[in-house]
């Protein structure tokens, strides 16, 4: 079991999230993701595959009314976040389903999505593979489950014709990905790489805006930086995460 504990999400304080310290916690990525997608006025219905304990349709619900699905086929870490939209009175815009994403579009429908969203695991799965001893985690972080190509199969099957598909990933998958989005008909339409400080030569994370069926229109947007020299938050980071002065 679980030994579920309740955070405010982040610096917003009228938002609260149910975690578990030692097994499961939210990442700096799904906010970073989240932040990073663009919803507009006729955006309806939005998905998010592997969706964890919900941080990412918590975080949607600060700048769009659009009804958000999130799913998640580890059945513990779905019941926390089950408890976070209960507690945060979203049940009307939160729809949770605790399954597999592989042909999830048989449960939801097909062609009916304006955006699919995924923090998807980034570390493919070998009999090598140096793995965390919480199960929880080692399904979150490596290909077990699922493959990056399979979840990009399924947002195919799930969105609209010109329906938006939003990644993060780490950087040294990057050809990858642009291969198999290119591959299913996604064109490329934003791009933006994370650089945990702005000292670093090296990028670690990349934020990807994907269009189903339409041609690469790419604009590569200015870097993101995570940390200052002491660790400290960018000022930058700092707003994503509503952080306030004290």
């Amino acid at each position: 079991m679980m030994m579920a504990l309740i955070h405010e999400l982040l610096g917003y304080k009228h938002l609260k999230i149910v975690q578990d310290e030692e097994k499961f916690r939210f990442s700096l990525d799904s906010t970073l993701l989240a932040h990073f997608v663009n919803t507009k006025k006729h955006t309806k219905l939005i998905i998010d595959l592997g969706t964890g304990n919900a941080p990412i349709p918590l975080f949607l619900t600060l700048k769009t009314k659009a009804k958000i699905f999130g799913v998640e086929i580890q059945k513990e870490v779905y019941e926390l976040a089950k408890q976070s939209v209960l507690m945060n009175n979203l049940s009307e815009q939160i729809e949770l389903i605790n399954a597999d994403i592989k042909d999830i579009y048989k449960i939801v429908g097909a062609n009916k999505f304006d955006i699919v969203i995924s923090n998807p695991p980034y570390f493919k799965y070998l009999p090598t593979s140096h793995i965390n001893k919480n199960d929880y985690l080692t399904i979150a972080r490596h290909e077990v489950l699922i493959t990056l190509e399979e979840i990009i199969i399924e947002a195919k099957k799930l969105l609209k014709d010109g329906g938006y598909l939003y990644l993060v990933h780490r950087v040294e998958r990057f050809s990858e990905l642009i291969f198999t989005l290119n591959k299913h008909n996604f064109g490329i339409k934003r791009i933006r790489f994370i650089y945990p400080k702005k000292e670093s030569k090296n990028a670690l994370l990349v934020l990807i805006e994907a269009r189903q069926n339409k041609k690469d229109d790419c604009v590569v947007e200015a870097p993101l930086y995570v940390y200052e020299k002491d660790y400290e938050y960018t000022l930058e980071v700092k707003e994503i995460f509503n952080f306030k002065k004290e």
